[in-house]
């Protein structure tokens, strides 16, 4: 079972455990979803932090390299937590309005984004972006 927890503090240490980004995007009031080249479910903006990068730096990159997002307002909203049996990873969770696109960069793992009126179907990770929507918007 997947448990997904979050952090009341964010803090520089805090910070520090964070591996990846997700960011719940929205443009024009539909909700932004990718879908990686390799799947056929949809996901939030998000990935892995690179060496030494800064996590929100992390947000801003997988942004612009998963939806080609070049103007935008990004907040954060917390860090959370995945737990699964004994591992459990951090993460950064930001909102953001995303104003202006360019193309998705050529070398994104992402073949597409889509915009939704209402939340999709066929999530990448069922378990875990429902509560991480909710966080960020109040909502399921």
């Amino acid at each position: 079972m997947i448990q997904v927890n979050f952090s009341q503090v964010v803090n520089k240490a805090e910070k520090e455990k964070c591996k990846f980004a997700v960011i719940v995007s929205r443009y024009n009031g539909q909700w932004v979803f990718c879908r990686h080249k390799d799947r056929t479910t949809y996901e939030c903006p998000g990935g892995h932090r690179e060496v030494q990068e800064d996590i929100l730096d992390t947000a801003r990159r997988e942004l612009y390299e998963e939806t080609g997002a070049v103007e935008y307002e990004l907040s954060v909203v917390g860090i959370y937590s995945v737990k699964q049996e004994e591992r459990e990873d951090f993460g950064l969770l930001c909102r953001c309005e995303i104003l202006e696109f360019e193309e998705i960069p050529e070398e994104s793992e992402i073949k597409e984004i889509r915009l939704f009126k209402d939340l999709p179907t066929g999530w990448t990770y069922p378990e875990i972006q429902p509560v991480l929507l909710e966080k960020a918007y109040g909502l399921r």
